[in-house]
């Protein structure tokens, strides 16, 4: 009849601490802010309204249409005036006064040379802009990724505690009541102590992926920080190898910057022929010259006008330096092209084939194996307290369940990552959950 009681006594306590637990474990987290939450298309929303990176470069492509039009002008006019004293005081020889007014008129193209390059480099700002946002969207994407994984991680960690810290408060009540000794009630919770510690670093790893959310976004956070939600259901899809190598040439907007980078340089080329052809400088200048009362040679006012040509001489054109130079800046830009076309079509087959190995290793764990250790622990665990399984036992089996269980949340994690991956070397973007 006393063991009876003692064991009734001992259910009551436990039921107790059940109650007790889930208050416990809002105290494991020292939160500094208030989680905001926050889907997937308003975070990228804010990525393109607010990220300070982007916006800097999209000041590239007005820079670029600023110079087309800088392209349109032509060379300005000098007005330039002259007034000449001949010793009017001493000898009566007047004064004399000028005007003049002097144009290059440029021969050979220039100015439309130099509007065709401006046009071919604004492309270029277009094209560099779009490849911009393809990376800077990928990464994006992919911290919003790390934060619901670290959450998920933290979970985890939280739930081997609180499964752990119940042993605990258990084995202690059961070692006050003989059923086991000091060295494993001791044990029991100098293991709840390590998974205290696990469950504080993954928390701090969560809230720090959370904080990188909001340096993307350019926040502050202040009081309250962004919580990413969503899961990792929507990452399955089935690709063709060809069809993807072709939609990356045809769609990537690097190797659109790099064919665009071409016709730059063509156009450079016809700007350094265009500028060896000699430009004629035209003026026309009007003088006054005043009285001459000079007893020698008296000379009456008169108003000279004069229209002139000038033609230079070009001997430089015999140093085609620059020309040279922008015939090597074509052939290097053609390697260049060469090795973007062999990097995007080896880049797209490597993330296929990771892709791919993704998948068939997060199908192994959607065959049941994370059920059956969660099964398998909380057997080892209901055995353990009915006293026909040692600590050690339900050790090994929660330790066992805590690597599946964060191998398989990092499986997830990089079975999207993957797709992200995929996606953005082959310039398709469907990414959505």
């Amino acid at each position: 009849m006393k063991q009876t009681l003692y064991k009734s006594a001992l259910i009551a306590l436990l039921l107790l601490l059940g109650l007790d637990i889930s208050a416990q474990t809002d105290t494991i987290s020292n939160n500094y802010y208030v989680e905001k939450p926050i889907d997937y298309n308003t975070y990228l929303n804010l990525i393109i309204d607010n990220n300070l990176s982007f916006a800097a470069e999209k000041f590239n492509v007005d820079i670029a249409e600023a110079n087309v039009k800088s392209a349109h002008s032509f060379p300005d006019p000098e007005l330039s005036f002259e007034g000449t004293d001949n010793g009017e005081r001493r000898m009566k020889m007047g004064y004399e006064f000028a005007a003049s007014l002097d144009w290059t008129l440029e021969l050979g193209g220039k100015r439309k040379a130099r509007i065709e390059l401006a046009k071919s480099e604004s492309e270029v700002s277009k094209s560099l802009l779009e490849d911009f946002f393809r990376n800077l969207r990928a990464e994006a994407t992919l911290k919003y990724l790390i934060a619901l994984r670290n959450e998920r991680l933290y979970n985890s960690q939280l739930e081997a505690y609180n499964n752990m810290q119940e042993i605990a408060r258990a084995d202690s009540l059961r070692y006050q009541f003989g059923e086991i000794s000091e060295v494993t009630a001791r044990q029991s919770k100098l293991e709840a102590r390590t998974i205290f510690n696990s469950v504080l670093e993954a928390e701090s790893e969560y809230q720090n992926s959370m904080l990188d959310l909001m340096l993307l976004v350019n926040k502050q956070p202040g009081d309250t920080i962004l919580k990413p939600i969503g899961d990792f259901d929507r990452f399955n899809r089935d690709f063709l190898l060809q069809d993807l190598i072709i939609t990356a040439q045809n769609n990537r907007s690097d190797f659109l910057a790099a064919l665009q980078n071409k016709s730059v340089a063509k156009r450079l080329i016809d700007l350094e022929r265009a500028n060896r052809k000699i430009d004629l400088g035209l003026s026309v200048g009007v003088e006054y010259a005043s009285y001459v009362r000079n007893v020698v040679a008296p000379t009456p006012s008169h108003t000279p006008v004069s229209v002139g040509i000038s033609i230079p001489l070009k001997f430089s054109n015999k140093h085609n330096s620059e020309l040279r130079i922008a015939k090597f800046n074509q052939q290097q830009i053609e390697y260049e092209y060469a090795q973007i076309e062999n990097q995007i079509e080896i880049g797209v087959i490597q993330a296929f084939r990771q892709y791919n190995s993704m998948r068939r290793q997060l199908k192994a764990f959607n065959d049941g194996i994370l059920e059956e250790a969660k099964s398998i622990l909380d057997g080892r665990i209901y055995s353990y307290k009915r006293g026909e399984n040692s600590l050690l036992e339900v050790l090994d089996a929660q330790r066992t369940y805590n690597e599946i269980q964060q191998n398989y949340h990092d499986t997830l994690f990089k079975t999207a990552a993957a797709l992200v991956e995929l996606e953005k070397s082959a310039g398709i973007w469907d990414i959505a959950f």
